[in-house]
This record gives C-alpha cells, structure tokens and sequence, in this order.
C-alpha cells in the first residue's frame, strides 16, 4: 500500500468506521468518507449502493477501500424483511465496491465480514481454514464474501475481515448490555458454556491498519482476540469490570421467545474463533484476554 494514496472508507459513521477514519487522520493520512447523501464536507464523496451508483473515477488514485457497510444484526427481531435489509445492506453495497475497485485498479480492498461465517462450531476451536457452517448467518457472510470477486478477479489483494464481538468503550455489544448490567439484570444465556469470540476496538483498527499495509495478507482474515471465553465466563468478568453483581441466568426458551431466530444463531450458539492468519502475519494484540479488553472499554 501506498503511504501516499487515499484510503476510501464505506461505512465510515459507524463504530468501528468512526474510529477507523480518526486513527487515519490523526496519522496524517488522506481519507475519502464515501456518504450516501450530498457531501457536506472535504473528503466526502457521494454514491448510492442502491443504485449502484459509485463513479469509478471516485476511487482514482486510492491505494485501499475499506468496506465496513451493514445493517446491526442485533437489535431487534428477524422477521423476513429484517433479514433481507441484513443482505441488502451488505451484499450490494459490496458488489458495487468491488465493481468499482476493479474499473479503477484500486490495488487493495479490505472487505467486511463476520465469524457468522462459521456457524455453530460448539467448543471446537476454528480458524480460517475451516468450512462455513450452516444457518442465516453463515450464508449471509458466504453471500458478502463471494461479493467481492469482481475486485479479486481484476488482481485486487482482497482481505475479508471476519470480525467478532467488538467490545468498545462506547456502543457496540457492552453499549447494548450496559444499561441491563446497571440495573443488576446480567445473567448469562442458556447453560453459558457456548464460547464468545471478542475484540477491542482498538485492536479491531489496529487489525485493520495492519491489514492495509501488509502486501501479502489476502482471503479471509479472523479478526477476534486469540482467546473466546464462555459466554458465563463473559458476563462475570463484565460485572465484575463494572461492578455489578450477575447472578441470573436466562434459559434458551426465553431468549428465543424475546429475539426470536437471532438467539439461536447469536445467543446461544458456541463460536471459538481464533485469528490464526493475522497471528502467522506478526500481528500482536493490546487485549488478548478478556479482563485488559474490559478494563480498556470500561475505562471512565
């Protein structure tokens, strides 16, 4: 990558996009912020996924796009319509990217993806030589995946990020848990033995620097810190970050009967995701266990 070129950045309000988008500028480095709305800013540039609307001569001169586009998968039921917003907002704006990436020779695309990808792999431990599982999820992230070939196929080094739980000092997994955890309601889902894969924000950018300036890392790419955690394990160490005691257990009817299809692909299953590819590349983590990451996201 050049330390010259743009970087060009889709998803760039959300939070790790956010954060992405603050790191490059505080390093002095040109960013395009690709909006979906007329640009009110330096640095912005209009396109309507939708549409399919990106003007190739956009991406002209940028060294790497990083794609980090998607509706929130947690947040509220999956009705039909839900899961088609999930698809459509990840796959088409992928499309449209890659398209775009290979008309304008951009050398490097870091794409989004998720450890959904592997479905529900129990207490075996995977990484990313292993095979998609099954469920929503998994198919979806094979979909957004496979949506980036137009890039590959034109010589693009193409990263698939697949990321976990992002545990962050705002927003994200704890944002969504924090008001329950306050109010004395952490419990754990089901039995709590199913495994959770996690990273820090600051890793996650950190991984995600990484992979722009590593010329030889491509495919898919594990970004969740080397050690998952049960998820009893999990809501222990956040009260006891926060200081709230977690005596309660939610059973797995439960969860399924106030989220509906999300708990039996994100509640409740087991994923102990390992970032074996970024490890093998010479990436070292600020946060690899779980009680640095929560002292960093609680950190007031």
């Amino acid at each position: 990558m050049s330390d010259n070129g743009a970087i060009a950045v889709a998803g760039s309000s959300g939070l790790v996009g956010s954060a992405l988008v603050g790191v490059l500028r505080a390093q002095d480095r040109p960013v395009i912020r690709l909006v979906r709305r007329p640009p009110t800013q330096s640095g912005q540039r209009f396109w309507n996924p939708e549409a399919g609307d990106l003007d190739p001569a956009v991406l002209e001169g940028v060294s790497a796009v990083v794609n980090l586009c998607g509706a929130p998968v947690a947040g509220q039921r999956w009705s039909g319509a839900y899961k088609q917003i999930l698809r459509d907002s990840r796959i088409t704006p992928t499309e449209v990217l890659s398209s775009a990436c290979a008309a304008a020779g951009v050398p490097t695309l870091v794409n989004g993806s998720a450890i959904g990808f592997y479905g529900d792999t129990g207490a075996q431990m995977v990484d990313e030589k292993d095979p998609a599982g099954g469920g929503f999820l998994a198919g979806l992230c094979q979909d957004w995946e496979a949506a980036t070939e137009p890039a590959a196929e034109a010589g693009a080094r193409v990263v698939r990020v697949r990321t976990g739980h992002v545990l962050s000092p705002s927003g994200g997994i704890l944002g969504t848990l924090r008001p329950l955890f306050n109010l004395g309601l952490g419990a754990r889902f089901g039995d709590g033995r199913q495994y959770m894969s996690w990273i820090s924000l600051e890793d996650m950018v950190r991984a995600l620097l990484f992979a722009l300036a590593s010329p030889t890392l491509s495919g898919p790419v594990n970004l969740t810190a080397p050690n998952p955690v049960s998820n009893a394990e999990f809501t222990t160490a956040y009260g006891k970050a926060i200081g709230r005691p977690t005596p309660w257990r939610v059973p797995g009817f439960v969860a399924k009967r106030l989220v509906g299809e999300f708990a039996e692909e994100g509640l409740l299953i087991g994923q102990r995701v390992v970032p074996t590819a970024l490890r093998h590349a010479g990436f070292e983590f600020h946060h690899d266990s779980l009680a640095q990451a929560l002292d960093y996201a609680t950190d007031a």
